[in-house]
């Protein structure tokens, strides 16, 4: 049980949606716990009545904080963003947020979806691999363009912003389905700073309760 108070994140070790608000909620030093969903055990606890009543999507993660029950990634991050300004997770020009919420924007509604377990499920296995290969990459094209213009030491200038919470995870997904990367040196570049940052090692799926143990090896 989470203690009073304390917010609860149902989450699932590999999910790259749970994975952005892991790093959110650390960044922003917010004490939370973990309810593991299984998105294969007995066919995906997603699926289940009692999770559906949590989220409608039969998706991950969704997070109980302050009496409300919020999905969606992006939306939990600009609800602690807006909730809990400290520790600010987008910048204070107009501008470059505007360009945080287009990387943002292009990895969770260009990438990820295309990518993720339900939509591969779909695909069959044959084909699954080849699929987000040409996804991934098609959407890390444009990705890399915007970070032209935009990086600093990080997505957008010289801290770290929502953008780098979407993006590392997605990293992960493209080594995951043998994406070939080296067309992306800015992303690569960005995923090496933040490869041994506390906040991101602490989400990383390898350090999750319901991570399997083969996993870590």
């Amino acid at each position: 049980m989470s203690v009073i108070g304390k917010p609860l994140l149902f989450s699932y070790w590999r999910s790259s949606c749970s994975w952005r608000v892991r790093i959110a909620l650390n960044l922003k030093e917010i004490p939370y716990d973990i309810k593991p969903v299984s998105l294969i055990k007995n066919g995906g606890e997603q699926h289940s009545n009692e999770y559906r009543e949590i989220n409608p999507m039969e998706h991950v993660p969704a997070l109980q904080i302050d009496g409300h029950t919020l999905i969606e990634s992006c939306s939990i991050m600009h609800y602690l963003e807006e909730t809990r300004p400290q520790r600010a997770l987008m910048p204070q020009d107009v501008y470059k947020r505007a360009k945080v919420r287009e990387i943002c924007d292009l990895i969770c509604t260009g990438v990820q979806p295309l990518q993720n377990l339900v939509v591969l499920i779909y695909v069959g296995e044959e084909k699954k691999r080849e699929w987000a290969q040409h996804w991934i990459t098609r959407g890390f094209r444009a990705v890399e363009k915007l970070l032209s213009s935009t990086a600093g030491k990080y997505c957008v200038g010289d801290e770290i912003t929502l953008a780098d919470c979407c993006l590392i995870p997605q990293v992960f997904s493209a080594r995951r389905f043998q994406v070939d990367l080296r067309p992306f040196p800015i992303i690569l570049r960005v995923d090496r700073e933040l490869e041994n940052h506390p906040a991101f090692r602490a989400a990383h799926p390898s350090s999750q309760p319901d991570c399997p143990p083969e996993a870590t090896k």
